[in-house]
């Protein structure tokens, strides 16, 4: 129950920040013509090869990508609800990954927990040809203030990566500038017309999505089918 209660009355994002940053346009479009080139660490090789391992003894079903999982109870959640899928969730952070807070009964096989850097992780699976059947970005840092724009995902230069990646894609957060900036290089990068979307969930998936129902928050999220444009 305390953790329950410390869960509640969350602060909301403050940012001065009032609409979709004026330069994303051209900073997605500078990071899709430049390929990002960063050295990957030989930890995260490693433990890309470990996630890829776990799938293919669970026999290789559809693929979920859970990235920045936190303490895994949206993977734990996922995988419930996806039973013929199997869910990968990844965070940097050991720590949040064996706490698996708040998850009631066994926990369902169909899934593995990675600690992996998401930049690393996300190029790691393109190179590899891996193809998510779904793929999350559940509550992401929203790095609110205007100079943030390069450290949220969609201003980052792995951005293009996410996208290559395919799949059905869905990014939520508690403020809105958010997933209207994600939504906004999605459609840039896909062609495809996405909007951010009012959410509001029967049964929250991440402690971050309960404790914002519970302060009030209005939640936030877009979806694409980003292989509907590859099949176009």
């Amino acid at each position: 129950m305390p953790s329950i209660l410390r869960s509640v009355n969350s602060s909301p994002i403050s940012s001065a920040q009032t609409g979709v940053h004026e330069q994303l346009a051209s900073l997605v479009a500078r990071h899709a013509a430049h390929p990002f080139r960063k050295p990957v660490a030989d930890y995260n090789l490693r433990a890309f090869e470990a996630s890829m391992d776990a799938w293919r003894v669970a026999g290789q079903a559809p693929l979920i990508l859970d990235t920045g999982c936190g303490v895994g109870l949206s993977t734990l959640h996922l995988a419930s609800q996806h039973p013929d899928h199997f869910v990968i969730g990844i965070d940097q952070s050991a720590d949040r990954l064996a706490r698996h807070t708040h998850w009631d009964g066994p926990e369902p096989a169909n899934l593995c927990f990675v600690r992996a850097d998401l930049v690393d992780y996300w190029r790691l699976a393109l190179q590899a040809g891996v193809r998510p059947a779904r793929h999350y970005l559940l509550y992401p840092n929203p790095w609110p203030k205007i100079g943030h724009l390069a450290r949220r995902w969609q201003g980052h230069a792995v951005f293009p990566a996410i996208v290559a990646l395919g799949g059905q894609i869905e990014c939520r957060s508690n403020w809105r500038i958010y997933v209207e900036e994600f939504a906004a290089a999605l459609s840039q990068l896909s062609g495809q017309r996405i909007q951010a979307e009012a959410w509001r969930p029967e049964r929250p998936i991440t402690p971050f999505e309960r404790k914002y129902l519970a302060s009030g928050h209005a939640l936030w999220r877009c979806q694409a089918d980003l292989d509907a444009v590859r099949t176009a």
